[in-house]
């Protein structure tokens, strides 16, 4: 069993900053690209950020300037550098990963269980 795990949410005021960390555990071959997702109440999941295995990454036009993704391939780890953080961003986070599991294995699509970001004063 693969499983992400999401740490680092919390309450942050408006222009404030926050550090999303999320790890891959389990049986794991290679992963393909890490991102971030979120989620606001009613509206639909949108892509925040990304990163290949070779380090490319996209980011949403709402965030650029102002979030650095990264990870670490030698721990299965992703993160999320948020700064200047607005109220609108409040959602949940979730952390998302194309991972092979065995040498010969499909890649498969992999979510975690999100952790709540809660820009408010």
């Amino acid at each position: 069993q693969v499983q992400l795990v999401e740490t680092g949410g919390g309450l942050v005021q408006p222009g404030g900053s926050l550090r999303l960390s999320c790890a891959a555990s389990g049986s794991i071959f290679s992963i393909n690209t890490m991102g971030w997702y979120r989620q606001a109440p009613g509206k639909q999941r949108e892509l925040v950020a990304a990163v290949t295995s070779g380090g490319s990454t996209n980011y949403a036009d709402s965030v650029k300037g102002r979030f650095t993704i990264s990870r670490d391939n030698a721990k299965n780890a992703v993160y999320l550098q948020m700064n200047s953080l607005k109220p609108e961003e409040t959602a949940v986070y979730i952390c998302n990963a194309l991972i092979q599991r065995y040498r010969y294995s499909f890649e498969v699509n992999t979510w975690g269980q999100g952790t709540q970001v809660t820009v408010s004063s």
